[in-house]
């Protein structure tokens, strides 16, 4: 195991969890993942292991996913909660100045960061996600969070992600599949469940987990940031990313063909694209 298991306290108590990748240095730079919406800290494993060669990588659970706790009142399920759970995380860790790694909520929550807590944030990759998401991808979203079948067995349980999940990822063979099962579910007894709170659908389902964030995006200023789009992403329309590249022209994008929402990350050309903004950066 390369990672250190961190546990804290949020503001209201709630014990969560971060994976910690330590750099080659004590005051290596520092890159914080988040993961999307019913996604946890396992999704970032194969990117935080590159990273850590020059980077220490921080890769929380947020509240209700993976090893942090669920909350007992699911209206605490929003991105405004989730930032002040990240400032949280790195003040206990101590930690100043972070490059933000954010996929789909996680990058929702790293625009936030970026217009209000600018001096912490150094830099931001917004994997899939912009200031306005399509209501398409909302409503297919809302189609299954909270709603999936329980399953018998690990099979099932990637019969079932392919099903989910089979239109952002044509090109997915059953390993693929059996493999991105590993990071969804989690064995509780003799079976595989969902690794997430289901109650965390009540912020899909209200309205919360898309809010609008241009007049926060308008604020962040001149941050480095790389946007990089699934292809046929129905999260991240083609004119979203038209609208946050003519509003601010330094925006580094990167389309990930044969993908929708969202790119894992593994793909090569995500890959290459945050190797070279990264290596910018330094």
């Amino acid at each position: 195991m390369n990672y250190v298991d961190v546990f804290f306290r949020s503001e209201d108590n709630l014990r969560l969890y971060a994976r910690d990748y330590p750099g080659p240095e004590a005051d290596s730079p520092t890159i914080l993942c988040l993961p999307g919406l019913t996604r946890n800290s396992k999704d970032f494993a194969e990117l935080a292991d590159e990273l850590q060669k020059n980077y220490r990588v921080i890769c929380p659970d947020q509240r209700g996913r993976g090893r942090s706790a669920r909350d007992p009142d699911a209206t605490h399920y929003h991105p405004q909660q989730y930032v002040a759970d990240m400032c949280m995380l790195l003040d206990v860790l101590g930690i100043s100045k972070v490059i933000v790694i954010g996929t789909s909520l996680g990058g929702l929550m790293a625009i936030v960061m970026m217009a209000t807590d600018a001096k912490r944030i150094h830099a931001a990759v917004l994997n899939d996600v912009g200031p306005e998401v399509d209501p398409h991808g909302i409503e297919r979203i809302a189609g299954y969070v909270g709603k999936t079948t329980p399953v018998p067995d690990w099979r099932t349980a990637a019969e079932q992600t392919a099903h989910i999940n089979g239109v952002a990822f044509p090109d997915y063979e059953a390993a693929d599949w059996r493999a991105m099962a590993q990071r969804l579910y989690v064995q509780e007894g003799i079976t595989p469940v969902l690794d997430y709170d289901p109650a965390i659908a009540l912020g899909v389902n209200s309205g919360t987990a898309a809010p609008n964030l241009w007049p926060l995006f308008d604020a962040v200023g001149a941050t480095p940031i790389l946007v990089i789009r699934g292809e046929t992403s129905d999260i991240l329309s083609a004119e979203t990313l038209a609208e946050m590249t003519r509003r601010m022209p330094h925006i580094m994008v990167q389309i990930v063909p044969n993908r929708g929402h969202a790119p894992t990350l593994a793909e090569l050309t995500a890959r290459m694209a945050i190797r070279k903004f990264l290596a910018a950066l330094r």
